[in-house]
């Protein structure tokens, strides 16, 4: 059947993903969003769909991810997973799947495609093993970059997007560096996260029962406008930390809401080495989200301000204890 768009994950694996897809299935149009929109059921989906990097919809045509969370959810909706058109499979990138499932139908695929999606399996499971090699600027790193600057209106952003992924379809990620509007938002970036790392520089926080070594804290919920931050930023100024937690107000129609994100990334000082920590684990143990064993997110829903004060507290004492005892030793239910 011929489908008529392509939903998938506003980041780079996302954007790698609709590419494959997009030259794979001859589909052109395509959607950026993120999970909570779908979980929300914000956008329609149906049969006529390819929805990538997102938790299955209510229906879609075709459906590729490799976040085991997702999974899980599928399996408590009752809904077999091997029905579903597509491919699921525990990847380092979402990518990955997609490519490999065209590969295994002998698609004819572009051959720049497998160093691009490796790119994007390093990328998005944050496989570095030390600072150096992280801010090393591969071509791949490059246009990731140029994907997180700030963006006037959300038609923007699409615009931007859209025309990464038509250049992602047509050339090695090398070449899509030649691109105007590629090489300006690459410079865009660098000015802005010369300031992102000094107001992370300001921002940052540790637990107390953790004594200022293991994780650092950048928490966001009292800003009455979303900051722009990379939270992987942090490691810059805190080397020797083990993991980053952020926490980011939710916004809806530009209005501030009393929920709030939780996101923790693993430091790649724990890349290669038996630890035990496992940051999708602990989202899904939450029952707030899920993610990589590498780096997860989540939202905590709450009623009022105070309510979203006692869970931010009853959050990050959580997190704390089952990053030292382990994911699967607080397993109490709900927050």
């Amino acid at each position: 059947m011929g489908f008529e768009r392509i939903v998938t994950h506003g980041d780079f694996d996302g954007l790698v993903s609709s590419a494959v897809c997009s030259h794979a299935e001859g589909c052109d149009r395509i959607v950026f969003t993120g999970p909570n929109s779908i979980a929300r059921a914000e956008i329609s989906i149906d049969a006529r769909d390819i929805v990538c990097d997102l938790p299955y919809p209510l229906e879609a045509g075709m459906w590729f991810d490799h976040h085991p969370g997702n999974l899980d959810a599928l399996r408590l909706r009752g809904i077999d997973p091997s029905r579903i058109p597509g491919r699921f499979d525990e990847k380092p990138s979402c990518a990955r799947v997609v490519l490999d499932y065209y590969t295994g139908l002998e698609t004819e695929l572009p051959g720049h495609f497998e160093d691009t999606v490796r790119e994007a399996d390093t990328i998005d499971s944050f496989d570095y093993r030390s600072v150096e090699e992280w801010r090393r600027e591969t071509p791949g790193k490059l246009v990731d970059m140029s994907l997180k600057i700030y963006f006037p209106s959300p038609r923007e952003q699409t615009k931007y997007y859209l025309r990464v992924v038509s250049l992602l379809r047509e050339r090695p990620l090398a070449g899509i560096l030649d691109d105007e509007a590629v090489a300006s938002n690459l410079e865009r970036y660098r000015i802005e996260e010369e300031r992102m790392i000094e107001f992370i520089g300001r921002s940052v926080s540790f637990l107390p029962e953790d004594g200022g070594k293991e994780i650092v804290v950048l928490d966001f919920t009292h800003h009455k406008r979303r900051p722009r931050a990379v939270r992987n930023l942090a490691f810059l100024l805190h080397p020797s930390a083990l993991a980053v937690l952020t926490l980011y107000p939710l916004f809806r129609g530009g209005v501030k809401t009393n929920d709030f994100s939780v996101s923790l990334s693993l430091s790649m000082n724990l890349t290669g080495v038996e630890h035990g920590k496992d940051a999708g684990e602990i989202m899904r143990t939450l029952d707030i989200g899920d993610g990589h064993a590498g780096a997860a997110a989540g939202v905590v829903h709450c009623e009022t301000k105070e309510d979203m004060k006692r869970n931010r507290e009853r959050t990050l004492s959580r997190i704390w204890r089952m990053w030292r005892e382990g994911t699967q030793s607080d397993n109490s239910g709900q927050l």
